[in-house]
């Protein structure tokens, strides 16, 4: 067996395998919860967001390697695994990093924890008071919720939901001596799973859900002696497999398949250590589990209950201190922001800069006698989103809104058809998405009739119109009403909402049309500059690298001599340093406080630089199964910026890691560098 995460021969395969990729940029996320120079709270944050996103990777990611292997697929792939031999790799790897994970929560953070006075609790360690309690709480509260299922002749084994929290037990009748029997009780996710009970003054008590429900559960099999019970925990297939093609109505059938999501087939199994190994037979035989998908946790199954203790009140001293989003001081609140737009282009850097100005925007469309239309691209919102009550609000007023609400956003389904219906029932015009597509663009289109004729305003980003993940994720927008750009914008609404094609456009690039082409192109002119005695120079920041033929242009391009700074935050497939084929390519990734998000691609171009900014890392989904777009900053002074941004992420030494070419990460050598947090200086500077 491979070593995790190393390819094989890497000798042959020039291609890191994108799963333990992915499995790497959440062991860097892990690094941050072991790391003591982050604040106590901020740790425990970083662990729950490594639990969410292996339960995202199991589900997504792990269940298609399954479902290969389960079809018989033998063939490697360009990173020279076979289906069989990923999946075992995969185990490996996720099966570490769940005992790193809680060795860190057990050894490290619950100690630290209580040295702060919030203690996560055992029952036995409770004082009389305490119990008395938590017997109230479980007769008022937790009882009349609880729902015990038996499994016998007449009751066969309950369909169990996707990443529900359970309690297996086996009975035996106190007066016959008969079979044991298996029981199960779904620990309620309507109810708190972190229980706060009474201590003394200055500390926090906490026990968890599931012990509570272990201690009274006599209490739900009276008359039956219960023999053991452990809690238990699985994760199925969320893949939505809809046949686009085929579905008359793209809403029913999103909407059918996502009552089928609960029900996928199980791809994980995590136990509780020191379970009854009849127990565990019985439902391993039962939900039909691989062995690679069964984990045994020494600790509380699913660590994602730590996002509710981070967010505590009255703890900021052990938080990150509170960011409050620089206002560009252009963007006055009692400025004429289209007066502000029309007399140059503006950039605003998130959450360094302040969101407002993009949802203040939508709100005076909204109010403005002029404005004849607005029209919006809504990939993923805020739960209370003022985006959507500012397009309300305007079809209330009379404009014309058109929006775009994309229906597959994947596990925001649910939430975006809410919305999308909200807004029909304003009076805006929604369009539920297209048919093989997801709409992944950001744009917001604004059109205004004023005295010189019509003019068209745009905001064009390269994150969500989310005023929530905003704060948290880093994102670049930019605020233009350059006729050209405006004009692209039109003709793309246009085809997203009619039959019109995609006809020639003045400065955008969309995919899938010809958003890879425009790449491949910008990537060769570097190479054909080198050649005639030019510099050759490329930096791309992107949330992940993996299409095969644009990394085989950049394997060119390095070895044509062209200079290519890679900032990849998350999965990244091309392997840099390899003698021959990538000397002159780096890869950095940086893990901190907020999400890098942003996609900026800089190239030199023999000193006539282009700067882009774009919805579309590179991967295949993005250019070729996605509507993206990749538009220009032509202002000097805002290149000029973008470019000041660039070079302070290359500066990092704190939180950027360096891309090894097996794979592996290590931080930057600090030896004789100073020590350049890049987060920390746009906080400072509002860059």
């Amino acid at each position: 067996m491979t070593k995790p995460g190393k390819s094989k021969t890497i000798g042959t395969e020039l291609f890191i395998n994108r799963e333990l990729s992915s499995l790497e940029f959440n062991k860097r996320v892990l690094q941050e919860a072991h790391d003591t120079s982050n604040p106590l709270l901020e740790r425990a944050r970083f662990v729950s967001i490594c639990s969410s996103n292996l339960d995202e990777f199991t589900m997504v990611r792990v269940a298609a390697v399954q479902d290969q292997v389960q079809a018989g697929l033998g063939e490697s792939d360009e990173s020279g695994f076979t289906p069989q031999q990923l999946l075992e790799q995969i185990s490996l790897v996720m099966h570490q990093m769940m005992e790193d994970m809680y060795h860190c929560f057990e050894r490290s953070l619950k100690p630290a924890l209580k040295r702060e006075k919030l203690v996560l609790g055992r029952l036995k360690k409770l004082n009389l008071r305490q119990h008395a309690f938590l017997q109230n709480f479980f007769l008022k509260t937790v009882y009349p919720v609880l729902t015990p299922m038996v499994v016998d002749k007449s009751r066969p084994f309950p369909l169990l939901a996707n990443r529900s929290l359970n309690i297996g037990l086996l009975l035996e009748n106190e007066k016959q001596n008969s079979e044991r029997v298996f029981a199960t009780v779904q620990v309620p996710a309507v109810l708190d799973r972190l229980v706060e009970v009474p201590a003394e003054e200055g500390k926090r008590v906490f026990v968890l859900l599931e012990d509570i429900i272990k201690e009274y559960m006599g209490r739900l099999f009276t008359g039956h002696r219960i023999m053991t019970m452990g809690c238990y925990r699985i994760t199925r297939n969320a893949g939505l497999g809809v046949d686009e093609e085929g579905a008359e109505d793209l809403l029913e059938a999103i909407q059918q398949s996502l009552k089928m999501r609960k029900w996928g087939e199980v791809v994980r199994l995590e136990l509780e250590q020191g379970m009854d190994q009849g127990l565990v037979q019985l439902l391993v035989d039962e939900l039909e589990v691989p062995e690679s998908g069964v984990f045994r946790i020494k600790g509380p199954i699913d660590l994602t209950l730590l996002n509710r203790l981070s967010g505590l009140p009255g703890y900021n001293h052990l938080r990150y201190p509170i960011l409050r989003p620089q206002r560009p001081v252009v963007f006055d609140e009692e400025a004429d922001y289209f007066k502000i737009i029309a007399a140059g282009d503006q950039l605003v850097h998130h959450p360094y800069q302040s969101f407002d100005p993009v949802v203040e925007l939508v709100n005076r469309a909204a109010q403005d006698p002029d404005t004849l239309a607005i029209k919006q691209i809504l990939y993923r919102v805020s739960g209370n989103s003022p985006i959507v009550e500012a397009l309300a609000r305007a079809a209330d007023n009379g404009k014309q809104v058109t929006v775009l609400v994309e229906i597959k956003a994947r596990f925001d389904e649910e939430q975006n058809i809410n919305w999308a219906k909200q807004l029909e029932k304003a009076g805006c015009h929604v369009i539920y998405g297209l048919v093989g597509l997801k709409t992944h663009a950001k744009i917001l289109l604004i059109v205004r009739r004023e005295e010189t004729g019509i003019k068209r305003y745009l905001h064009l980003s390269t994150g969500n119109y989310n005023d929530v993940t905003a704060r948290a994720y880093e994102d670049l927008g930019l605020f233009t009403c350059n006729p050209y750009l405006g004009a692209d914008a039109s003709v793309i609404f246009n085809m997203l909402s009619g039959l019109s094609e995609l006809g020639p456009l003045y400065k955008m690039h969309v995919a899938p049309s010809e958003l890879r082409n425009q790449f491949i192109r910008l990537i060769r002119n570097e190479i054909k500059n080198v050649g005639e005695g030019k510099k050759g120079y490329i930096i791309a920041k992107m949330n992940s690298l993996i299409d095969r033929q644009i990394i085989e242009h950049l394997y060119q391009a390095s070895q044509a001599g062209v200079k290519v700074e890679l900032l990849v935050r998350g999965i990244c497939c091309l392997r840099p340093g390899l003698k021959g084929v990538s000397e002159n390519i780096r890869v950095r990734s940086i893990v901190g406080r907020f999400l890098e998000h942003s996609r900026i691609y800089y190239f030199h171009n023999g000193g006539e630089e282009k700067i882009y900014l774009s919805s579309a890392d590179l991967m295949p989904r993005n250019l070729d199964r996605r509507v993206e777009i990749l538009f220009p900053v032509e202002e000097k002074n805002l290149g000029s910026r973008i470019k000041e941004v660039l070079q302070a992420y290359l500066k990092d030494t704190v939180k950027a890691r360096l891309l090894l070419a097996d794979g592996t990460y290590v931080r930057v050598d600090r030896r004789g560098k100073t020590l350049f947090n890049v987060q920390e200086y746009f906080i400072s500077t509002g860059l």
